[in-house]
């Protein structure tokens, strides 16, 4: 299933419709960094690999923008310690 997402700049947030519920993952932004703060996926989601599917889409949108990334929220961190192909998006001397 290809995900969709739309970053919300209004509500600061990735977003995703699944079937009319929204998933996301909140943010703030301070000079060259994003800080993902809050991943919220709905009951309704019954895919499995989603989270791990939302979490590559949104990293993959950050490293587009030429930022560094911020993860926060305890999903997040646990995402990129399993997934070291992403740690080249966190600031220089961010270890998690």
């Amino acid at each position: 299933m290809a995900i969709v997402v739309t970053d919300n700049e209004f509500l600061r947030q990735f977003e995703v419709d699944i079937n009319g519920d929204l998933a996301k993952i909140e943010y703030s932004e301070q000079e060259r960094k994003i800080f993902l703060t809050k991943l919220i996926i709905p009951d309704t989601v019954e895919d499995t690999n989603f989270q791990e599917d939302f979490i590559k889409e949104v990293l993959s949108i950050i490293e587009d923008r030429n930022i560094y990334v911020m993860p926060t929220s305890p999903q997040i961190v646990s995402f990129i310690r399993k997934n070291k192909q992403y740690k080249h998006l966190l600031p220089i001397g961010v270890r998690i």
